[in-house]
């Protein structure tokens, strides 16, 4: 399942937050990736563990705590710190597939990676090329968002950034582990979740439907999640 969310920061975050990571740090991309990954990115990164960095993934990680959407499709039981890239001058990210287990340097700090996320930090129209593509049993699913909207998707799926040809794209990148593994009971949860919050919106939260529905998510959260 792949899934938008939007707004994640509105403008004025977007541009707090672009001008805090443009004071800090950035290195070679190859700083973070896997044995595969490295052959195959080209890129630059703030520098990993940076006092930037981390100030930076503060402000994402709040944002994110106050996104319903996000926390209804993910379901997050840990989040591995935000990291932050950009492209520019035909740089780009090959075809590749996320590690299952990411391990935060230095700590004893490690999660499942069940979904990878991105944000992106740059208008659209402020860059060319830049797409994430994301590849399924159905194809390809090409993805561009405008600045302060995030993606999220199988960690599992082969995934590439194409060439960014003009402009720079910028963008926050982390991966999730979900209180629920299973990606197909994740779904119908947050199926779920979105019908009882449409409901509640046109019935009020103590319609009997409603709480019916709202009972029955709980109940299947039980069955299903690792807390």
């Amino acid at each position: 399942m792949m899934v938008r969310v939007e707004g994640v920061l509105d403008t004025a975050q977007v541009a707090e937050l672009r001008a805090l990571i443009e004071s800090g740090e950035w290195v070679d991309g190859n700083e973070t990736s896997g044995h595969q990954s490295r052959t195959a990115k080209r890129n630059r990164q703030l520098r990993q563990g940076s006092q930037t960095e981390q100030e930076a993934g503060r402000m994402v990680l709040d944002a994110l705590g106050r996104t319903p959407e996000f926390i209804a499709a993910a379901l997050p039981l840990k989040v591995f710190p935000p990291l932050f890239n950009r492209y520019e001058g035909g740089e780009t990210f090959g075809a590749h597939v996320d590690n299952s287990i990411r391990r935060l340097d230095g700590t004893d700090f490690r999660i499942r990676s069940d979904l990878s996320a991105t944000l992106f930090l740059a208008d659209p129209d402020s860059y060319g090329g830049g797409e994430l593509i994301v590849e399924d049993l159905f194809g390809e699913h090409r993805v561009k968002l405008p600045a302060g909207d995030l993606v999220l998707y199988p960690a599992s799926s082969v995934h590439r950034v194409t060439p960014v040809t003009s402009g720079a794209r910028i963008g926050s990148f982390f991966w999730l582990q979900s209180m629920v593994r299973d990606p197909g009971e994740r779904e119908q949860l947050y199926r779920l979740d979105r019908t009882v919050r449409l409901l509640s919106s046109e019935r009020g939260p103590s319609d009997g439907a409603v709480l019916e529905l709202t009972n029955l998510y709980h109940n299947l959260m039980r069955r299903w999640a690792d807390a």
